[in-house]
């Protein structure tokens, strides 16, 4: 039994990544969901550095990557940071540990209201693995030094490929 999300992972993941094998982590979370709006590029990346620190203890690569489209399969309702819909968002994730999302898709038999997603193109790009030397106990910047570098690589895979799948150019990721 695990007590923490770190823990958790560590648990799931560790003799994975010691063994080579390649695991998948969506660090943003719930509160990456509720920004997830249409022509909107945000992820929550400033503060979730566990997938670094797991990064540096097994040695395993880092491989960012993005998957545009993704925000094109639902319409949330609007709750941008200090609506009164976000506000009753971070109370119920306060309380519960969940933030309900309030979305909407397509419906089974019409196309403008239901539970089904959206009929978008989704495209998931890779960007070069980025080497992980293994260090058992990895300090504090060097967490802070390869988070960093991971997220100007991040940031430079989408700017690469954001023309292609249809962003325009004005447009940036937004990590929060």
């Amino acid at each position: 039994m695990t007590t923490d999300e770190t823990e958790l992972n560590r648990y799931l993941l560790g003799d994975r990544l010691r063994t080579g094998q390649a695991a998948v982590l969506a660090v943003g979370g719930a509160e990456e969901a509720l920004d997830a709006h249409h022509d909107s590029y945000t992820l929550t990346l400033n503060r979730r550095k566990g997938f670094i620190k797991l990064a540096l203890e097994t040695g395993a690569n880092l491989v960012p990557c993005y998957a545009f489209g993704e925000n094109d399969l639902y319409y949330l309702v609007a709750n941008h940071q200090g609506s009164l819909v976000r506000r009753w968002q971070n109370f119920m994730k306060k309380v519960t540990g969940v933030s309900p999302l309030l979305f909407y898709g397509r419906g089974l038999f019409s196309d403008n209201l239901g539970p089904l997603p959206f009929r978008k193109e989704l495209n998931t790009v890779l960007g070069a693995p980025i080497p992980v030397d293994k260090t058992e106990h990895p300090s504090q910047e060097q967490i802070d030094n390869l988070h960093a570098l991971y997220i100007n690589k991040l940031i430079e895979l989408f700017d690469e490929h954001k023309i292609k799948y249809g962003v325009s150019e004005d447009k940036h990721l937004e990590i929060r």
